[in-house]
């Protein structure tokens, strides 16, 4: 199988604060009251690949969505695909002041990721309204 190069320009063009399973809560905790998403990838993925090639190609669109991006190689951080129980990558949770809100698997398109962060959305107004 060939080597399949990891491309770091989407984790720079977002913004993206890596994460290990050392700083991983604290890297949360600095999100404050943003919705944060973890994008989590994995070294030789190729639909990794794919999805971040399609996330540059509508940067604007990804801006808009009002998010404070991490990502962590969970191939590198083992730990942290046991941590949340995932079966494959490209997979992005999304959290609010460190509460899991829900996820989104694989790359479906722009508009099915936009409809994840509207659905994590909803959720942060009920527990805005909570508390």
């Amino acid at each position: 199988m060939a080597n399949i190069p990891v491309d770091a320009t989407a984790f720079s063009v977002f913004d993206m604060q890596e994460l290990s399973a050392e700083t991983f809560d604290s890297g949360l905790e600095s999100a404050g009251g943003e919705l944060a998403v973890v994008f989590f990838w994995g070294f030789e993925c190729f639909n990794c690949e794919i999805a971040k090639k399609a996330m540059l190609a509508k940067p604007d669109e990804i801006r808009a969505l009002g998010l404070k991006w991490f990502h962590s190689n969970v191939y590198e951080h083992r730990d942290l695909g046991r941590r949340f129980m995932l079966h494959g990558v490209p997979t992005w949770f999304f959290f609010y002041r460190g509460k899991r809100l829900g996820r989104a698997t694989g790359w479906h398109g722009f508009g099915q990721f936009e409809a994840a962060v509207a659905a994590a959305r909803g959720k942060i107004q009920v527990l805005d309204a909570k508390a």
